[in-house]
């Protein structure tokens, strides 16, 4: 039992690992994606924005999928699409065509999200064990190392199809490791819960605006970071990868430790002690200026964002699939659409006023999660366990 638990538990990590590499190899090569379609900084926005749209849209076709494949068979689809979208990405001609394959980028997201929290929160409800904040650190941990792998490869080549068809090799022996051990089916829902549409309840709407707010802040933190310390500290260009980095590494290691956290003092209030400290030290932070403080606000960022949208996840898959599709696909078009709106907001005013808005964000979930009625969440996975 423990056995199987460990290989689908695997299988169902580098789905998310995926997405995160995915994500984070094109996003690394925004500024060579610019200077090869001679884009604007308008445009650059524009073309952000088409996979917020692809998100958005994705809500009715990603529900008529998750009936019609399955989560297994939806997450290797999206896989395969999402492939072929980097590869594609280094051969646009021109802005148009970026924009459909960025559009399709934002439907497979929404598509691949969806299907593998779906598995994610079926395997803690067949082994009775959390782990979702493990599989979402599979998602960070992949941003990581892309991000990692696009330096390495900038600097020995600026050529966009030679490091996008090596993350797509990557991506292709991801897929394929999940592919082996992906659970056969997804949670049992009831009739009600298997039919068409409804209008979401209080709880399901609740779920869906605290994901918005909750990526909004992962989001922004992963687009705003390096510039906000270039803009208003005046750090050293050495510098400005620290603001990410104390990011994605809090975050990450965080949720490597999450779980037991979520069964010792539940979901709801993980998640409400998590997004107040990530909201306060973030407006500290920005009131008080200076590098140090604002490293450690960025760093409580990462620390009480961390489990938030495991939480939320988890929540959502309770009240069954098509609550889960709602609340996915909202947190990627939070996830994709976030940042720009934040990079507006920052055009219209300063850098000061967007980080601003990404605190308030984190202390909007804070409140939105005192609206949610939360399940009991189930005992941490053991230590030890025996067959």
């Amino acid at each position: 039992m423990r056995d199987e638990f460990r290989r689908s538990q695997l299988a169902i990590a580098a789905l998310f690992g995926f997405l995160g590499f995915q994500y984070s190899t094109w996003a690394a090569r925004i500024p060579m994606l610019k200077s090869s379609l001679d884009l604007s900084n308008a445009q650059v926005g524009l073309l952000l924005l088409a996979t917020g749209i692809g998100a958005a849209i994705a809500f009715p076709i990603v529900t008529f999928l998750m009936r019609r494949l399955g989560s297994r068979r939806l997450a290797l689809v999206a896989c395969v699409g999402l492939t072929l979208v980097l590869l594609g990405l280094a051969v646009v001609p021109n802005q148009p065509v970026a924009l459909a394959v960025m559009l399709i980028d934002g439907v497979l997201v929404a598509c691949l999200n969806v299907a593998m929290n779906a598995q994610g929160t079926a395997l803690e409800v067949k082994y009775e064990r959390n782990t979702m904040a493990k599989l979402h650190a599979a998602f960070s941990g992949g941003i990581f190392t892309a991000a990692l792998i696009a330096s390495a490869v900038t600097a020995a080549t600026t050529n966009l199809l030679t490091h996008f068809t090596l993350g797509a090799a990557i991506l292709a022996a991801l897929a394929t490791l999940a592919s082996r051990s992906l659970l056969p089916t997804d949670l049992p829902t009831t009739e009600k819960a298997k039919g068409k549409l409804t209008i979401p309840s209080r709880t399901i709407a609740w779920l869906a605006v605290a994901m918005v707010f909750v990526t909004v802040v992962e989001g922004a933190m992963n687009d705003w970071s390096a510039l906000y310390l270039k803009e208003i500290i005046g750090a050293p260009p050495a510098v400005l990868p620290l603001g990410i980095a104390v990011v994605s590494a809090t975050m990450l290691l965080t949720r490597l430790f999450a779980d037991s956290r979520r069964a010792a003092w539940g979901d709801r209030q993980v998640v409400l002690a998590g997004t107040t400290i990530a909201g306060t030290a973030l407006s500290a932070a920005l009131l008080i200026g200076g590098l140090i403080p604002t490293l450690i606000g960025f760093a409580c960022v990462g620390l009480g964002m961390a489990a938030a949208t495991p939480c939320l996840y988890a929540a959502a898959a309770k009240q069954g699939p098509n609550a889960l599709t709602l609340v996915a696909t909202m947190g990627t078009l939070g996830l994709l659409a976030g940042p720009p709106a934040i990079g507006a907001l920052t055009n219209a005013t300063t850098l000061l006023y967007g980080m601003a808005a990404v605190a308030l964000s984190a202390l909007l979930v804070t409140a939105c999660t005192t609206q949610i009625t939360w399940t009991p969440t189930r005992e941490p996975e053991p230590a030890r366990a025996t067959d």
